[in-house]
């Protein structure tokens, strides 16, 4: 699989890579450390990446503006993203052939060349083994690679603490360090928090109440989100402080939008994808996300996981 890839990306003159939409640091890092792989390896070729933009993550990547035209004789790499719904900007399909490269289960086998990895930590970490198999063959890693790569592994392992964390994860990050990059920076770029999203997460943290099966929820509606001056993007950055939480075993986020109530799942060990696809969603075992259209089914949701936590707890 890893070798068809690669002869593909040697064959076209013309690449242009996606990844999900409300990208995080290894949707960023695997599409653009791609990107880099592929222009170091291959000046001559036109390398695009499209797809909405995140100004809290622009150190990592910006897009380019490409007209539909480009995508004619062109190869499409879709990154770190499960379904097609999810993919951002929909005319990836225009593009002559399609590989699909991700971590998350398969549930949506699209494209024509489909590698996915479920074991590997992050699609960063199978950039980077991409990267291996094809040195032999003339591809190249620079430094600008490396410290995207390093960021998406470390944004999809928190600091290496998931359970995603692999001797295979530790190896690739040693490997990555070796690279001439300001890790430092790129951790505060990664981690640094505005003062308006820290007020928040101070609110967030006084109002939780923690269920005897262990499950916390946050209600977050737009009148919230407007006294804080957050958008509901910004809310994603806080999701994983429920976890440092004594009791806390598996907890949700119902942050609501324009159309929807957006539901962020996760857990210590109760697997929570199975009913995030219960309602328009999916994942990781671990963290997984769902879609609801009216408070009253934020009940639901919140049965469901008090259901799974008892069967874990047994």
């Amino acid at each position: 699989m890893i070798t068809s890839i690669l002869e593909k990306i040697k064959q076209y003159e013309t690449i242009i890579i996606h990844r999900h939409v409300r990208p995080d640091p290894d949707a960023f890092g695997s599409q653009k450390g791609l990107a880099e792989i592929i222009k170091g390896s291959f000046p001559k070729k036109k390398v695009y990446l499209v797809g909405d933009e995140d100004p809290s993550l622009s150190f990592l990547a910006e897009m380019d503006d490409i007209e539909d035209e480009v995508y004619r004789d062109a190869l499409v790499i879709v990154c770190d993203t499960a379904n097609q719904a999810r993919v951002s900007d929909q005319r990836y399909g225009k593009g002559k052939e399609i590989i699909k490269i991700d971590h998350h289960p398969n549930v949506d086998p699209y494209g024509d060349i489909i590698w996915v990895d479920t074991n590997a930590s992050s699609t960063s970490e199978l950039i980077y083994e991409l990267y291996l198999v094809g040195k032999e063959k003339g591809f190249v890693c620079t430094a600008e690679a490396a410290r995207l790569l390093y960021g998406g592994i470390v944004g999809d392992t928190g600091r290496f603490l998931f359970p995603s964390t692999t001797s295979k994860t530790f190896q690739y990050a040693a490997d990555l360090v070796t690279y001439d990059f300001d890790r430092s920076t790129l951790y505060d770029g990664i981690y640094t928090t505005a003062q308006h999203v820290a007020k928040f997460k101070g609110y967030i943290l006084q109002h939780i109440e923690v269920s005897e099966a262990g499950v916390c929820a946050i209600r977050i509606d737009k009148d919230t989100l407007e006294k804080f001056g957050i958008s509901a993007m910004e809310t994603s950055q806080l999701v994983g402080i429920l976890g440092d939480v004594e009791g806390v075993l598996s907890w949700a986020f119902f942050v609501e939008e324009d159309e929807l109530i957006r539901v962020r799942l996760r857990s210590k060990g109760p697997v929570i994808n199975e009913i995030a696809a219960k309602y328009d969603g999916g994942g990781h075992p671990l963290a997984s996300g769902a879609s609801i259209y009216k408070w009253e089914d934020m009940d639901r949701v919140l049965a469901d996981l008090e259901e799974a936590c008892k069967a874990y707890q047994k």
